[in-house]
């Protein structure tokens, strides 16, 4: 992707309180993860199941087949109906959340920023698993660097216990991020197909799968997808592709103030290679084109393999993006 030279940035938060400010905080205390698959958790937990299985919480009754357990027989309707009825419950089940934070140097682009905005997301996201006993597993991605795995993970964490470790994770891709320059060498196709290939095979659990990126990957993002997809279509995942975007990339006749148009010289973030242009409102208008058609092509391949696609913009504030967008999407309850 080709973007302009750096713009004026809100600062890079330092603190898990400028990640996630208490006043955030307290509006997502209410919120609950609810994926919109039937997924089995490893461990018992305290999420409400769409299966039914053996809790304390009653559900309905259906007839008694022989081989039913006696003990789940309703002895009380036995005794006005003359008929046997088991009694059904619902199943609590543990579920894991799976955030994937994107955080190659295209994600530094933008104002405000798309890097800090994603890492503020994750961690407003991680925050409501982790406050619900759900086991939550944050990642991040970057180009590659010698003797750095290309997908960092944490463990897999349970309880506010894990809120400082998420924090400081965040906070440290956050730092490295900024630190990184382009890389000349850098493949964004093939690091984004490795990366969700790594992703699509988690050990920690099925659950809810997102993923937090511009998707603006030169080369294309299909195999990657694809890998994703499989596993979704599977069972194993309950995917979301976040496509977060900085106001001048959804549209750039907003720059013009800022000097955009005109005769420029642009600096790929992902390689550092730079090329001549000239701005004019009719090359804006043939760079939207094609982009609303990219934007087409991406939300239907995310479709056409069960994972939902959002766009969503870096100014956008993140408890009206939980609480509204991705609440109505079914992320949350």
């Amino acid at each position: 992707m080709i973007v302009g030279a750096a713009q004026n940035q809100r600062p890079i938060p330092t603190t898990i309180e400028q990640l996630l400010p208490v006043e955030l905080s307290s509006r997502l205390d209410r919120l609950d993860l609810l994926s919109r698959k039937i997924l089995s958790g490893k461990l018992p937990g305290e999420r409400r199941s769409k299966r039914r299985g053996r809790s304390v919480e009653f559900d309905d009754f259906r007839d008694y087949v022989a081989g039913d357990d006696l003990r789940h027989i309703d002895w009380n309707i036995y005794a006005r109906l003359d008929r046997l009825f088991i009694k059904l419950f619902r199943e609590e089940e543990d579920l894991a959340l799976h955030l994937i934070v994107d955080a190659t140097p295209s994600m530094s682009v933008g104002n405000p920023s798309k890097l800090v905005f994603s890492h503020q997301l994750a961690m407003a996201l991680a925050y409501i698993g982790l406050v619900n006993q759900n086991r939550v597993c944050v990642g991040t991605f970057s180009h590659p660097s010698p003797n750095t795995p290309l997908l960092r993970q944490l463990t897999p964490l349970r309880g506010r216990v894990g809120l400082g470790r998420v924090g400081a994770f965040l906070l440290e891709s956050l730092g490295n991020a900024s630190a990184r320059g382009a890389g000349a060498t850098f493949d964004p196709a093939a690091t984004f197909s490795r990366v969700m290939l790594e992703a699509s095979h988690a050990r920690s659990g099925r659950g809810i799968m997102v993923v937090l990126s511009d998707f603006l990957i030169p080369g294309g993002c299909d195999t990657g997808l694809a890998y994703l997809g499989t596993a979704t279509m599977s069972g194993a995942f309950d995917t979301y592709c976040v496509q977060i975007l900085s106001p001048a990339e959804l549209d750039p006749a907003r720059e013009q103030a800022a000097g955009l148009f005109g005769d420029l010289r642009l600096t790929d973030a992902e390689s550092g290679r730079s090329a001549e242009v000239t701005v004019t409102p009719e090359s804006v208008a043939i760079y939207k084109r094609n982009f609303a058609a990219y934007q087409e092509q991406l939300h239907v391949a995310c479709t056409f393999r069960g994972m939902a696609h959002s766009v969503v913009p870096s100014d956008t504030p993140i408890d009206r993006l939980i609480l509204n967008t991705l609440r109505r999407g079914g992320l949350f309850r």
